[in-house]
C-alpha cells in the first residue's frame, strides 16, 4: 500500500514550497505515468525571524497535514483524481449542458433543459468536478424535494418533478464517470428520488435508546450510527473520518476537516459521548471496516432487536439528528450550520417535519363532553 508523506523543498527568498510524496508512486489518471510528487503549493518559511512567520508556518504545516491525511485516505481506496488537472477545472455544469443538448428534439427535451435550470440555481454556474460528491449530490436532492420554484410560473414543484429533474442529474453523473471525470461512479451510489422521500423517516429520542440498548450484531456499524444520530454526520462522512481529523479535548472535541484545494479548514465540535462512540484512537480511518452493503444487511436486524418497525437507513441517522435539536429547541440557523448546508431552505424541510409533529400532537388531547355541556355554556 502507497504511503503519503508531507516534504518540502527549498525555494526562493528563504522559503520552502509543500508536496506530498507518494510512495510506491501512483498512476497519473491524465497520462498513465506513475507518479509521485504532488505539489499543494503553499510554503513556509525555512527560518522564521518574526512572530508572524511562525503563526505562518504553524498554520500552513497543519492544514498540509489535514490535506495529507486526506489524500492518504484517497491513495488507500485507489482514488487518484487530486492529481488531475483535467478533472480539477472541468466544469461539471457544462458537462450537464452537453448532456442536455443531445437531446434537442425529444419529448423530454423540456425536462432536461429545467434539470440543468434547477442545478445552476442550487449550485451556480461553475462547479467543479472534484467538488461533486455524495455530500452534495444529497444536499441537491434534499433541496429538490423543498420544491424550489423556477421559470416564469414561479410555482413550486412537485415530488413527480423533482424525482425526474434527479434522474437527469444522475445519468449525468454515469456518463461524467465513463468519461473518467470521476473516479467512482456517483450515479450508481447514490439513491434515486422516490415519491416516498417527501416522508423524511427519523427516530424519536425513545427509539433511539431502544437501538442503543439493543444487541446490534458488528459494533463498528452501532458505534457509527449512533454517532451519525449524535452529530447528523452522513455515511461518507463517516467512512472517511481520519483520527487526524479529531481535535480536542474533553468537554472540547471537534473534527477539524479541509473544504478545499486552497488549504482552508472547517471544525464542527462534537460532544463527549459522541467522541466516546469513536472508539480507541488509533492511526488512519476511525471506524476503519466500514461498508454501505454490510449496513444494509445488518441494521434491519438491529431494528428487530430493538422492537423499532419504521424502514431506517443510515441516512435517517441525519434525519433522526435534524429533527431532534429541532424538536429540542435548536434554531433552524444553527442547525443549518451543523448540518453543513449551504442554503438555509435545504434545512427547511426538517422545520416542516417538525411543523407537522406539532400539528398531530395538538389533537391528541381529547375531552368526552357528554350530555352537551359546552353546547349549554355556549348558548
Amino acid at each position: 500500500m502507497s504511503k503519503v508523506k508531507l516534504r518540502s523543498k527549498a525555494i526562493s527568498q528563504g522559503r520552502e514550497t509543500l508536496f506530498l510524496d507518494i510512495y510506491p508512486p501512483v498512476p497519473h489518471p491524465d497520462t498513465g505515468i506513475l507518479t509521485r510528487k504532488h505539489y499543494l503549493k503553499v510554503f513556509v518559511y525555512a527560518k522564521p525571524k518574526t512572530e508572524l512567520q511562525r503563526f505562518h508556518n504553524r498554520e500552513t504545516l497543519e492544514l498540509a497535514e489535514t490535506e495529507r491525511a486526506i489524500r492518504q485516505i484517497d491513495v488507500q481506496n485507489l482514488r487518484f483524481s487530486f492529481l488531475s488537472q483535467r478533472m480539477k477545472r472541468g466544469n461539471f455544469v457544462e458537462f450537464f449542458e452537453l448532456e442536455r443538448d443531445k437531446r434537442p428534439n425529444k419529448s423530454n427535451s423540456f425536462n432536461w433543459r429545467m434539470a440543468v435550470a434547477y442545478f445552476k440555481n442550487f449550485a451556480g454556474e461553475k462547479i467543479l468536478f472534484p467538488q461533486i460528491n455524495e455530500t452534495l449530490c444529497e444536499e441537491y436532492a434534499d433541496y429538490l424535494l423543498s420544491a424550489p420554484a423556477l421559470g416564469r410560473s414561479k410555482k413550486p414543484i412537485s415530488i413527480n418533478t423533482a424525482v425526474s429533474y434527479f434522474a437527469k442529474f444522475k445519468a449525468t453523473l454515469k456518463q461524467a464517470f465513463k468519461k473518467g471525470f470521476f473516479p467512482v461512479n456517483l450515479g450508481e451510489i447514490i439513491d434515486s428520488l422516490t415519491p416516498q422521500d417527501t416522508h423524511r423517516e427519523f427516530l424519536f429520542q425513545d427509539e433511539l435508546q431502544l437501538l442503543a440498548d439493543a444487541h446490534c450484531e458488528s459494533e463498528l456499524i452501532k458505534r457509527a450510527s449512533l454517532y451519525s444520530s449524535l452529530t447528523g454526520f452522513r455515511f461518507s462522512d463517516c467512512h472517511t473520518l481520519d483520527w487526524s481529523e479529531v481535535r480536542g479535548s474533553k468537554g472540547n472535541y471537534f473534527i477539524q476537516f479541509s473544504i478545499d484545494k486552497t488549504g482552508s479548514a472547517e471544525f464542527m465540535p462534537i460532544s463527549d459521548q459522541a467522541f466516546e462512540l469513536l472508539g480507541e484512537r488509533q492511526e488512519g480511518l476511525v471506524f476503519k471496516g466500514l461498508k454501505y452493503h454490510r449496513v444494509n444487511k445488518i441494521l434491519p436486524i438491529w431494528l428487530r432487536e430493538a422492537g423499532i418497525g419504521k424502514h431506517i437507513t443510515f441516512h435517517c441517522f441525519r434525519h433522526t439528528f435534524a429533527t431532534l435539536q429541532l424538536l429540542l429547541g435548536t434554531d433552524i440557523v444553527t442547525l443549518s450550520k451543523m448540518l453543513g448546508h449551504k442554503d438555509i431552505k435545504t434545512t427547511m424541510i426538517y422545520v416542516k417535519i417538525v411543523d407537522k409533529l406539532k400539528r398531530d400532537a395538538s389533537h391528541r388531547i381529547k375531552l368526552d363532553l357528554e350530555g352537551g355541556w359546552l353546547m349549554l355554556k355556549a348558548s
